[in-house]
C-alpha cells in the first residue's frame, strides 16, 4: 500500500511545524534566560512528541519540563517551577491554569498552541526517580537517540491507525496505547506494517524488552513493554485488556482488508436521531438514561469516578434480578454526564426466592424455620428457601431508591459525584438526549468495536 497520500494529510504542514519550532524556542529561551538572570539552578527542556518529531497534524501540544537538581527541596521545586511558568505566561500574554499530577503544573494556550509547564527533577536513570514525571526527559532522549528519521513517519501511521480504531491514548477514558509506547513499538519492529504483523500474533503477557533487562516477570499485564529508561516500569501498564485485544484484532482485520485506506479515516455514517432510536427500539429492551451534573475536577479524576459509579450500579441491578445487557457512560467533560443502561427486563414479578441455609445444617435450618414459619418454607435444590414479596419490581423505582441520601451508600459512587448526583440526577428519555456528540456515543453503544473493522 502507498502510504504517501495518507502521510501528506496527517503530517504537520511546513507552516505548523515552523510555528511550533518558533514558539517552543522562544519559550525555552525565555525560561532558561530567566533562570540564568535570577540565579535559579534549573533548565527548561522540550519533551514529548513535538521534541521527538512524532506529532500528528493539529496535535502539536508543547510540553516544557523545568528540571531541577535532585537535591532541590520538593516545595522549592514546586514553588520555583510554578513561578517560572507564571512569569512565562505573563510575558506571552497567556492565562495560566493549575493542573495536578505528582505535583502541580501549569497549562495554558500560547499562539493557539496548548502548552504545559511541568516542574521535575533532573535524573540520569530510573533509579533516581523522585516523582512520576521525572522519566519524561529520559523518554524523549531515548526516542531521539534510537528512532531513525525515516521511522517518524511510521510512528505517525501507527498513531493515526490507533486513533481511528479507538485504541490510541493512555488517559483513563481511553485506556489505550500511549504515544511513547507507539514509538517504542516502531523502534522494536521497524515499520508500521511490521508492527501490525507482529501484533496480530500477540498473546496475553507479550513481552517487549528493548534493553534486555529481563524484568518482565515483575508484571502480569496484557502487554509488558519494559521501559528502556527504567527496568522496573512497564510502559504498557495503563493499557486495558479490552484495548489491547481490540488492537490485536484491528491489526488482523487491517492486514486482511481490501480497504486498508479506510482505516486511517473516521467512520462516515451520517447519523440521525431517528436511525439511532429505531435501533434501540429494535432491541426491544429497556433503556434507562441517568443524567446528572458533574463537578469541576480533573478529567483523570472524573472519568474513573463515573465508571466506578456505572459499574457499581450495574452490579447491584444484576444482583436484584434487573438483568443489565449493557452499560456505559458519557460526559461532555464540562457540565453533565449520563449513565446509560440497557436492561433485558422492564418489570419483574412481585415475588422472589429468598435462599436460606443448606438443608445439611440442621441447627441453621431450625433457626430459619423458627423465624419464617414451617408453612412458608420449602426445599429448592439443597437449600431451604421461601418466597418473599419484592420491594421493587421496576428498575426505575429501584434506581430512585438507591439514588437517595438514605441509600446511596449501597452503591460505590465516586466521592466527588455523590452530592452532584443526589442534587441533580434525572431519568431521561433518550429522545431528549440524542443530539450531537451524544449521538456518536449512542452509535458506539449500539455497535461495539465498529471502528476496528472497515
Amino acid at each position: 500500500m502507498d502510504y504517501k497520500p495518507i502521510l501528506e494529510e496527517i503530517k504537520p504542514t511546513p507552516q505548523e511545524a515552523e510555528e511550533v519550532r518558533k514558539i517552543s524556542s522562544e519559550l525555552l529561551d525565555f525560561l532558561n534566560d530567566k533562570c540564568h538572570l535570577d540565579n535559579v539552578d534549573a533548565e527548561a527542556v522540550l519533551v514529548g512528541s513535538v521534541a521527538k518529531g512524532t506529532y500528528l497534524r493539529g496535535k502539536s501540544d508543547i510540553d516544557i519540563f523545568i528540571a531541577f537538581p535532585l537535591g532541590t527541596d520538593k516545595k522549592d521545586l514546586k514553588d520555583r517551577g510554578l513561578d517560572l511558568a507564571h512569569d512565562c505566561c505573563d510575558v506571552f500574554n497567556a492565562e495560566p491554569y493549575h493542573q495536578f499530577a505528582s505535583h502541580p503544573y501549569v497549562t495554558t494556550e500560547i499562539d493557539s498552541f496548548k502548552v504545559d509547564f511541568v516542574p521535575c527533577y533532573k535524573i540520569r536513570d530510573g533509579s533516581e526517580l523522585k516523582s512520576a514525571v521525572d522519566r519524561t526527559i529520559l523518554h524523549t532522549k531515548y526516542v531521539q537517540a534510537n528512532l531513525k528519521d525515516s521511522q517518524r513517519d511510521e510512528v505517525l501511521l501507527l498513531k493515526r491507525f490507533m486513533d481511528m480504531t479507538g485504541t490510541y491514548g493512555s488517559e483513563f477514558k481511553v485506556g489505550g496505547f500511549a504515544g511513547y509506547l507507539c514509538e517504542l513499538l516502531i523502534i522494536k519492529y521497524g515499520t508500521f506494517k511490521n508492527t501490525l504483523k507482529e501484533a496480530s500474533q500477540w498473546q496475553f503477557g507479550h513481552v517487549i524488552d528493548l534493553e534486555d533487562y529481563g524484568t518482565s516477570n515483575m508484571f502480569k499485564d496484557p502487554l509488558i513493554c519494559i521501559d528502556p529508561t527504567d527496568k522496573n516500569r512497564n510502559v504498557g501498564a495503563a493499557l486495558r485488556l479490552d484495548k489491547y485485544s481490540q488492537f490485536i484484532q484491528s491489526a488482523r482485520n487491517y492486514l486482511n482488508s481490501d480497504n486498508k485506506h479506510d482505516y486511517f479515516y473516521p467512520l462516515n455514517k451520517n447519523l440521525t436521531k431517528e436511525d439511532i432510536l429505531s435501533q434501540f427500539e429494535a432491541h426491544e429492551s429497556n433503556v434507562i438514561a441517568i443524567k446528572f451534573d458533574i463537578p469541576e475536577i480533573p478529567l483523570d479524576t472524573l472519568h474513573p469516578q463515573i465508571k466506578k459509579t456505572t459499574d457499581s450500579l450495574t452490579r447491584i441491578l444484576n444482583k436484584n434480578d434487573f438483568l443489565v445487557f449493557e452499560s456505559s457512560y458519557w460526559t461532555d467533560e464540562e457540565s453533565s454526564a449520563v449513565i446509560l443502561l440497557e436492561l433485558a427486563v422492564s418489570k419483574l414479578n412481585n415475588i422472589k426466592v429468598h435462599r436460606g441455609p443448606h438443608v445439611f445444617y440442621k441447627q441453621a435450618c431450625d433457626n430459619f424455620i423458627e423465624k419464617f414459619g414451617l408453612e412458608n418454607c420449602y426445599v429448592l435444590d439443597d437449600y431451604l428457601v421461601l418466597n418473599v414479596e419484592r420491594e421493587f419490581t421496576t428498575p426505575e423505582d429501584f434506581i430512585r431508591h438507591l439514588l437517595s441520601r438514605e441509600y446511596i451508600s449501597l452503591i460505590k459512587v465516586g466521592k466527588n459525584l455523590i452530592n452532584p448526583i443526589l442534587d441533580s440526577y434525572e431519568i431521561c428519555d433518550l429522545n431528549d438526549l440524542a443530539d450531537d456528540e451524544f449521538l456518536v456515543f449512542l452509535d458506539d453503544f449500539l455497535n461495539p468495536n465498529q471502528h476496528i473493522k472497515r
